[in-house]
Formats: C-alpha cells, sequence, structure tokens
C-alpha cells in the first residue's frame, strides 16, 4: 500500500510540474522590515517581476502588458517609492534605491527598451519614459 501511494505521489507531483505552461509570467517578491508594499499586475506571456525591499514604508509597484517584459525593484531604506510601466516586447526596467525619499517612476511603451537607474541618499527623483522601439536609458544620481 506505501508502495503505490509513494509512486502515485510522485506522478502527480511529475505532472503537476509539466501542466505548468511554458508561457507562464513569475513574480518574486522579497520584503524585510515593516510596512513595505509590493504590487503589480501582469497581462500576457513571459514576463517577470522581481521586487526586493529592505527597511520601511517602501513600496514597490510593477505594470507589464505584453511578451517577455523583465523588471527589478530594489529598495533599501526608508519610505522609498518606485513604478514601473511596461507595454510591448522585450523591454527591460530596472531601478535601484538606497537611502530614504526616492521616487522613481520607469514608462516603456514598445519593443526591446532599457532603463535602468540607481539613486543613493535623501529625496531623488526621476521618471522615464521610453516610447518606440530600441531606446536605452540610464540614470545615476546622488542626493543630500
Amino acid at each position: 500500500m506505501t508502495r503505490k501511494f509513494i509512486i502515485a505521489t510522485a506522478a502527480a507531483a511529475l505532472l503537476g510540474i509539466a501542466a505548468v505552461p511554458a508561457s507562464a509570467n513569475g513574480i518574486y517578491i522579497e520584503q524585510y522590515g515593516w510596512a513595505n508594499a509590493a504590487g503589480g499586475e501582469q497581462k500576457g506571456k513571459k514576463n517577470q517581476i522581481g521586487v526586493y525591499q529592505s527597511g520601511s514604508w517602501n513600496t514597490g509597484i510593477v505594470k507589464q502588458k505584453g511578451k517577455k517584459n523583465t523588471a527589478a525593484v530594489g529598495q533599501q531604506g526608508h519610505n522609498n517609492y518606485a513604478d514601473i510601466w511596461q507595454k510591448g516586447k522585450h523591454n527591460a526596467a530596472g531601478v535601484g534605491q538606497f537611502g530614504a525619499n526616492h521616487n522613481a517612476i520607469m514608462t516603456q511603451d514598445g519593443n526591446g527598451n532599457v532603463a535602468a537607474g540607481v539613486q543613493v541618499g535623501n529625496g531623488c527623483d526621476a521618471e522615464v519614459s521610453q516610447n518606440g522601439g530600441g531606446n536605452v536609458a540610464a540614470f545615476v544620481q546622488t542626493c543630500p
């Protein structure tokens, strides 16, 4: 009886793994501290979101519509806000914020756009808007 149960369980596990569609979207969220918030929305295929937050009162929001878009938010400190909106295919956006009271907004509407930014210190603000295809933008800010 135990042998049949183990075989049946193993078969069910293998079928479950095989049932995951190849077009699945992925979300990874890791938070430490208190009162952090992460959210988002995915429509389409093979989109990926990663959010890492450490500290307090940090907010990371990502919305993706399309195919094979990648977005990452990393925040360490207090009261940081990041918002990434992607529409299209093969877009990549990422922001890292270290310190307090930073704001970053990235918008990508098109295909094959890349945006990356880092903010350090206190009270930096950044906004990147990309329309069309093949655009590349990067920023690094240190604020007092």
